[in-house]
């Protein structure tokens, strides 16, 4: 298995076109097998142990068939990142056409999340708003900030992670007295085992990634043990491993939400096409152009020596 991802392994750079929670860029492993090009992109900071889904996930996509697929296309979210030009989130929207809902990233300052999630909601007052907190929030300034959201802006299709842990999502939901869902991502994918979590009484909804969760198998495994509602979303990833993403939201049998894989905005390549048309993106397989994004010759060695001590850790 080794010897099959170091011999087609390329390793790419591509810039982001905004800084996105302080990426500036995206450095991509991809490698290629018997079911096509996969990727491996667990960020710059991860563990070896925390890169282990990762790699789970790239080998399944390179060497095994994909599962079953209920649909061909799959309803997307826009993706706002943590900007408060006007004219530049208007550029944002206007990346995601006939896109009915946004995806707002907050949790650094109230006044200026306020004032992002009001403008992209005058732009189409029908449009449904989620905002996502990457866990920054105790539960004291979720409910401040969320009270004070609500009183500006109205009620939001969900919040993303507004605390940290299990325990503090579930405080929250039981304190608040304003209408609120709660998607869970990083309480899931980060835990040692996600499968051990009692998410009883503390989300509403469930978010998958594809690779931080180990591919298509597993985290249909995870959707069905925990039994909620899910929505599938990506992880900052090319057009490879956005592709993976929409086989997994594909072959779920029940897809209620729209997904947040429509990021190709967010990097200035995406490697290959996956266009936003009539609010959805087609389930495609990509044959990525890579010319001119290869990593210098030291990052190669540090993506190969990363893959290798990987996968070592794979049971």
């Amino acid at each position: 298995m080794l010897e099959m991802i170091l011999d087609s392994l390329r390793v790419i750079t591509i810039p982001t076109t905004t800084n996105f929670r302080g990426i500036n860029h995206r450095e991509i492993a991809l490698f290629k097998g018997e079911q096509g090009w996969a990727e491996f992109s667990p960020f710059l900071e991860y563990d070896d142990q925390e890169c282990v889904p990762w790699l789970e996930c790239a080998i399944e996509a390179a060497t095994m068939p994909t599962p079953t697929l209920h649909r061909s296309t799959i309803a997307m979210n826009g993706t706002i990142p943590a900007i408060n030009d006007r004219k530049k989130i208007e550029e944002f929207v206007a990346l995601y056409p006939g896109v009915k809902t946004f995806k707002i990233k907050i949790g650094d300052n109230l006044s200026e999340d306020v004032a992002r999630i009001a403008w992209v909601r005058s732009l189409n007052r029908k449009t449904a708003i989620r905002v996502d907190v990457n866990g920054n929030w105790s539960v004291e300034e979720a409910l401040r900030n969320l009270y004070a959201i609500y009183e500006e802006v109205g009620a939001l299709e969900y919040v993303e992670q507004p605390c940290r842990t299990v325990d503090e999502l579930r405080e929250l939901k039981n304190k608040i007295r304003i209408p609120l869902k709660i998607a869970g991502d990083e309480v899931l994918r980060k835990a040692k085992d996600p499968f051990s979590v009692s998410l009883e009484g503390a989300v509403d909804y469930l978010m998958l990634k594809v690779q931080p969760l180990g591919g298509i198998r597993r985290a249909m495994e995870l959707a069905k043990h925990h039994n909620l509602p899910v929505i599938v979303s990506s992880a900052l990833e090319s057009a490879v491993g956005i592709s993976y993403g929409l086989k997994l939201a594909a072959a779920l049998p029940t897809l209620d939400f729209a997904c947040g894989l429509a990021t190709a905005s967010l990097l200035s390549n995406n490697v290959g096409d996956l266009p936003v048309i009539d609010g959805s993106i087609e389930v495609a397989d990509v044959e990525p152009q890579l010319d001119g994004l290869d990593v210098a010759p030291e990052r190669f060695e540090w993506w190969k020596n990363r893959i290798m001590r990987t996968a070592e850790l794979i049971k």
